[in-house]
Order: structure tokens, then sequence, then C-alpha cells
């Protein structure tokens, strides 16, 4: 006989203080609401609401109701051909892992918004007032273009349980109430509450921040994310490039013995971590081969040309011809022959394309438990405009094999710079030559304040400078610099409070 095993269907919402919204009362308050047009942002929502995954994942699945109700873009795909944002897809600034273990903090969650490419203002209790939260609020559920995540306490409203995130679908005025659409929906259902017992359970500690709560308004960004490359933080290995970046490398600039370009960008070269390229990733669209037609569409070769292009204009600039030329001298045969560079695809497809196949399986935390059981490069048809590059692989995870194909961005040869290093040894997709140089344009401008020749520093502030670059590299080295900047004041400063976070000018 088996032993039973505790468990529960739902809990029973005390009531008063919140009023159930499918109650007769709840219904009321619904339709003064709407008739007095704040319940506006109600219906974008809803449109896209959905029940957090696991216990921990509050903050994961709020996130993501309110950046599909912006209809904004992940950029890459959810499943099969959709690019819809998911729990599973919230992982720049935590691993999934730890915050199905332990859950997310109000600072992680803000941070995840802005790199997912949407507008936060973020508001902790201690600095805001009961006034501010009512005058957001019903800006936001007046309109649909700004909706309000809050962090809160469940102890105010007599329910179990302690930290937790929800959107906030509409207000009140007569009554003073808001509508916590509450993502556990398989502990409570969405619930009106007085907008007093709100704010008292944002004024909570987080036990383990020892800040208190708050609330955070998204909303769209005008400029796209990136198309190429982005940053990267699944793993740890970020933190020691972090650290390299803002402190190593400013002292190695201060050095002696530092009088042209090439020395100096030698000398970072050469004392870069390991896990450099680990801080910047290029991005690969994946998709199943059995439900991609066997040319591109349309939309895959806009995004394909669009990363294309942003690869171009990369090793077009002088920067990347001095750094591709170092690299290029301190390791000759790292990427000029044909076999090495089909090595390094067949070592790209094991990576990518397996990381692919988690995301269309919806099984991303075991990526690793996938491996390729095959890979090889083809060519396909781009409606009708010609032949792109393609790894094709075949990937197997618990017996099961998934066929994927890797749409690869490729470079002219001989249409970058007319050094014939360039000509003859650049590789064609996005190489750690690439990487290097974005990543240099991307960090803080005052990173090169400290060199000591003024000189040298005008020459190298000169080659790392956006002023100059084309439209579509210079929205991807701002996009990377906003990435940088608040990953490392999220590592910084756990409050990632709004007013702490100016939009410096050189964020563009």
């Amino acid at each position: 006989m088996a032993a039973a095993v505790a468990s529960l269907y739902r809990r029973v919402l005390p009531s008063p203080p919140a009023v159930d919204f499918a109650s007769p009362e709840g219904k009321r308050l619904f339709a003064e609401a709407l008739a007095a047009g704040t319940m506006e942002g109600f219906f974008p929502l809803v449109s896209c609401f959905q029940t957090q995954s696991e216990p921990a994942f509050c903050g994961l699945a709020s996130l993501a109701v309110v950046l599909n109700a912006l209809s904004i873009d992940p950029g890459r795909r959810w499943k099969g051909p959709w690019r819809w944002f998911d729990e599973s897809m919230l992982d720049c600034c935590e691993p999934l892992d730890k915050v199905k273990a332990e859950g997310i903090t109000f600072g992680k969650v803000a941070c995840l918004a802005r790199c997912s490419g949407a507008n936060v203002q973020s508001f902790r209790a201690n600095l805001a007032t009961i006034d501010d939260l009512r005058r957001h609020l019903v800006r936001c559920v007046s309109s649909q273009d700004c909706h309000l995540i809050a962090s809160y306490h469940r102890q105010a409203f007599k329910q179990t349980g302690t930290g937790h995130f929800s959107p906030i679908g509409g207000y009140h005025a007569g009554q003073d109430m808001a509508l916590i659409l509450d993502v556990a929906r398989f502990k409570y259902p969405p619930h009106w509450v007085p907008l007093r017992l709100l704010w008292d359970a944002m004024n909570m500690t987080d036990d383990s921040t020892g800040l208190l709560r708050g609330f955070m308004l998204i909303s769209r960004k005008t400029a796209a994310p990136s198309s190429l490359y982005t940053v990267s933080c699944r793993d740890e290995n970020w933190k020691s490039m972090a650290k390299y970046c803002v402190e190593d490398l400013p002292n190695l600039l201060k050095g002696d013995n530092l009088d042209n370009v090439q020395t100096l960008l030698s000398r970072l070269i050469e004392s870069l971590p390991a896990e450099a390229e680990a801080l910047i990733k290029w991005v690969v669209e994946v998709r199943r081969k059995e439900e991609g037609d066997p040319s591109l569409s349309k939309e895959e070769k806009e995004r394909l040309f669009l990363k294309e292009n942003v690869l171009q204009q990369v090793r077009d600039t002088r920067l990347f011809a001095i750094v591709h030329d170092l690299q290029y001298a301190n390791n000759p045969c790292c990427n000029c022959s044909s076999s090495s560079e089909e090595d390094s695809l067949t070592r790209i497809a094991a990576a990518v394309c397996c990381q692919g196949a988690a995301m269309l399986s919806g099984n991303l935390a075991s990526r690793h438990g996938f491996c390729c059981k095959e890979t090889c490069l083809k060519c396909i048809q781009a409606n009708g405009d010609g032949l792109k590059t393609v790894i094709s692989a075949s990937v197997v995870s618990e017996g099961n094999e998934h066929g994927v194909d890797m749409l690869l961005p490729m470079s002219s040869p001989g249409a970058s710079s007319c050094n014939s290093n360039l000509k003859n040894n650049v590789v064609k997709y996005p190489s750690s030559a690439d990487v290097l140089t974005v990543l240099l344009l991307a960090l803080h401008p005052s990173t090169w304040l400290g060199i000591k020749d003024e000189k040298l520093k005008a020459e190298l502030q000169t080659l790392v400078s956006t002023d100059n670059l084309p439209d579509d590299l210079k929205r991807e080295i701002m996009h990377l610099r906003r990435q940088l900047y608040y990953l490392k004041t999220c590592k910084e400063k756990e409050e990632y409070e709004d007013d702490d976070l100016p939009s410096p000018k050189w964020l563009g």
C-alpha cells in the first residue's frame, strides 16, 4: 500500500482584506474601474497571462507576462518558429537553477527586464511614498504601454508564504484598491487589495538582501535589442572578466613603456583572463529541421542579413584590423586554414546546436544532457536570394534525436580592410577577434583615462569611439554598454534604485 503524499489544491483567499476577482464584489469593482478608465492595462496583461511554472519563479513569470504584454520581441526563438518570452529565457542575470532553489531578488528582476530590452524605473519603499505608488499605478493602469510589478510580502494580506512578485492589473479609485494578478494561480486567484495594505506589504524587508521591497514600472524601449552580440552571464565566469574590465585593465593602462597602440593592445590581449570570451557571445538562430522550410523565410533572411551587416561593420573598423593582426601574430595558425575553420565550426555546432535543441524542446535547464551525434555544413536557399551557410546537426538526448539547423552569419571575404592579413586569414563567421573588438568598443569610455601618454590616449580613444560607427553597429555597441553597465551595478549595489541609475551620456 503506497503512503499518501501531502498535497494542496489552492488556498482559501483570506477575505477580508482581499476581494476575489471572480466574486460579485470583485466583478463590481472591475466594472466600475473599467468605466473609470483604470483597467486599460488589464487587457494586454490578461491576454499574455501565465502561471509561474516553479514555486520560486514568481519574479520570472511576472516579468514574462509584462514583456509579452508590451509586445517586446525577445529576438530569439522560444519553441518551434515562435519568438516569445518564457521563464526559461530569463537567465541572463541569475542562473535558473539558483532562482528555482532560492527565488530572485528585486534588483535581479529589474536587471532581467533591462537585459530583455525594456525600460525600467524601480522604487524601493524607503525611497517612495504611497502617493508615488498611487500616481504611478494610475498612469500604468490607464494605458497599455506601461505595467507595474509589485514586490511584496504576503503576510500583510493574511496569506501564507513570504515574498512574492505579481503584476498589478487595475485600480479602483473610489475604494483605493489595486488588482493583483497573482502569478501563483495554483495558490490564490487574482484579487483586489486596499492600496494602503499593498504599500505596507512593500515596506517589509527581504531577508535575503536586508532591503525593503517595492515596485517597478516596465515599458518598451524605442531602441531594438542587439542582433548579433550579447552579454552572457549564465555561469560565474563573467565575474572574473568583469573584475578585469573594472579593476585590472585600468591599472594595466597606467603602466610604463606603453608608447603605441599596438603595444598597448598586445599587452591587453596577453593579460586577458581565460574566460574572456565567455562575457560576450554571438547570438545564433537555431531551428528544428522538421519544422523549417528548406529555404530561409523572408523574416529569417532579414535577421541573418542584419547579423551579417553588423559582422562586416565590425571588421571594417581599424580597431578590428589591429586586434586581428595582433592575435594572428601570436598564433598564426589559429584561424587561417580551411581545416582549422571546419574544426572550429564543429565545436561551435556541438555547443550551440545542443543549447538550441534544449531551448526548442523547452528543457533549457538540462541542456548539458544533449550531445551532438553529427554535424555538417550545408548551403540553403535564402528565399530566392542566393545561398546561405547552415550548420546542420543531429542532437540526441535521453534516447530522442532532434534535427536542428544553425543559421550562420558570414562576412564577405576581401570586403574588409585592404590589410592583406585580413583578406587571407579572417574567419568568415564571428571569431574571437570580433568579440574582443566589440568588447573594447563597449567598455566604459573612462576606462582609457589612465593612459599616461596623452597622444596615445587620444589615439586609443579615437579607435574605440562610437561617434563615427555605422548605425547598425552603433546600436549593437550601445546595447552592450547598457548590459555591461546594469550587470556591473547589479553586482555592486543590490538596491538597483532608479535614482542610483541615471542614464549616463555614454549609454546613449
